[in-house]
């Protein structure tokens, strides 16, 4: 085996390996796909709404940000090529388990809150271009439940089909950037728009206006961090992800900020956030006799898509908490007939409900952000700690100063300086005091069995 090839973990335990099917051209399709979706579909006017008409600048800095914390994600993954993501991560570099379990069930939270958030986007203006004859609310409900049903039957979702979802989900947001192509050529739009920062002050009003959106909008960037947990099935991992990731970041933070240009150059901030369906919006506006209705259903797609992904990962990492023993034991059930994970569908579709009735997309998109910058933090200090503990195989080493930097900008953007509202603060805490709670009992019922 060459130095670049890092054994297989499972061929150290008795298991057969997973296959190593994927190869660069596709993990960079599969690293897009997790990318693109409810975010710049549905948030857009929300960020819109906290910055203003320079709508470009929150998913510039977003996109800056991303790329400090994905140079951290690809040196972890070269160096430890494990389908386990930030919490192995977490593990290796500071050795205390409640730390990784806190670490890992933010993860899953992360997933449900975003989840929620594409729920809403999908029961909003999207499907207003169709009907608007049942409550929103009894929509994202039903649709949160739908997306249950599918994941309890049993979903096996290959790379390859993923291609495709990539590619619908792409073909709606070329769409806003060859209307804006036209509107720039015809010499529509208001360019003057683009500079008008409108964060309610100056100074520090205006840092933290900007801050805030960038928060949110951070939320468009989230999902690289899950493509780490293809690392068995990769070709060369090693060699593989630091190009897929960073041309995946890359390609998604241009059109983000492409999209944002052209959504502030043709209609106004106050229009934008007032809507479930910013993009939507763009399209009316364009100019271009394009069906409404055609870009609905590309929307409705993208945001499906999204929150399928994202329920199948929250319970998934249940499952697996679970059989690791620091989640009760029952909640890693599987459904025999068709071998899913019934307990952790159930418990993450009851938590996903629970966010729809009480959260609204702004809320559900920063809390999503919000628990994901806190990982990020711990991911880039990880780096740093880890840097003393050496592997017998060549691996992408990112300059210090990155995930220095990363770490730093991610502690920002998760503190009160983004100027978030509260409510997103306690969503986030009663979320991780479930998780501790059932941690807690777990433990206790552990301890019990012990003595006895």
């Amino acid at each position: 085996m060459s130095a670049s090839q890092p054994t297989n973990a499972s061929t150290t335990s008795g298991e057969p390996p997973l296959k190593r099917a994927i190869g660069p051209k596709l993990l960079i399709l599969f690293v897009i796909g997790d990318i693109l979706g409810t975010g710049i579909y549905a948030t857009t006017g929300k960020v819109a709404g906290k910055v203003g008409g320079a709508l470009w600048l929150p998913f510039l800095i977003g996109f800056v940000v991303a790329m400090l914390t994905a140079a951290s994600y690809v040196e972890l993954v070269g160096k430890y090529p494990r389908a386990a993501g930030a919490a192995l991560y977490a593990q290796k570099a500071f050795k205390v388990p409640f730390l990784t379990f806190v670490i890992a069930f933010m993860v899953m939270c992360s997933g449900l809150s975003s989840a929620s958030a594409a729920a809403l986007a999908f029961s909003g203006d999207y499907l207003g271009e169709f009907t608007d004859a049942v409550p929103p609310t009894l929509v994202a409900i039903l649709f949160v439940l739908a997306l249950a049903a599918i994941n309890l039957r049993g979903v096996a979702e290959s790379v390859k089909a993923n291609v495709v979802l990539t590619l619908v989900e792409l073909s709606g947001l070329v769409v806003i950037l060859s209307i804006g192509a036209y509107a720039v050529f015809a010499g529509g739009g208001e360019p003057s728009r683009l500079t008008d920062l409108e964060t309610g002050g100056t100074g520090y009003a205006l840092m933290t206006g900007v801050l805030g959106a960038t928060a949110l909008g951070f939320f468009a960037f989230v999902g690289f961090e899950d493509s780490v947990n293809m690392a068995e099935e990769t070709q060369d991992p090693a060699r593989t992800f630091p190009r897929a990731i960073f041309i995946g970041v890359t390609v998604t933070g241009t059109i983000y900020v492409l999209v944002a240009l052209v959504s502030s150059l043709l209609v106004d901030s106050r229009t934008l956030e007032g809507s479930s369906g910013p993009l939507l919006e763009v399209v009316k506006a364009g100019g271009v006799d394009f069906p409404p209705k055609l870009f609905a259903l590309i929307a409705l797609f993208a945001v499906t898509n999204s929150a399928l992904i994202n329920i199948m990962m929250a319970s998934r990492l249940c499952y697996g908490m679970a059989n690791e023993r620091i989640l009760p034991r029952a909640m890693g059930s599987v459904l025999a007939r068709r071998r899913t994970p019934w307990a952790g569908i159930v418990f993450v579709t009851v938590l996903a409900v629970g966010l729809v009735s009480t959260g609204e997309i702004e809320g559900l998109g920063d809390t999503t952000s919000f628990l994901l910058l806190c990982v990020f933090a711990v991911v880039n200090i990880a780096v740093l700690v880890l840097r003393k503990d050496r592997v017998d195989h060549a691996h992408f080493r990112t300059p210090t100063a990155l995930p220095v930097l990363g770490a730093i900008t991610s502690l920002i953007l998760a503190s009160p300086l983004a100027d978030r509202a509260a409510d997103v603060y306690i969503r986030a805490g009663i979320l991780l005091l479930i998780g501790i709670g059932l941690w807690a009992v777990n433990k206790a019922v552990m301890s019990a069995q012990k003595k006895a």
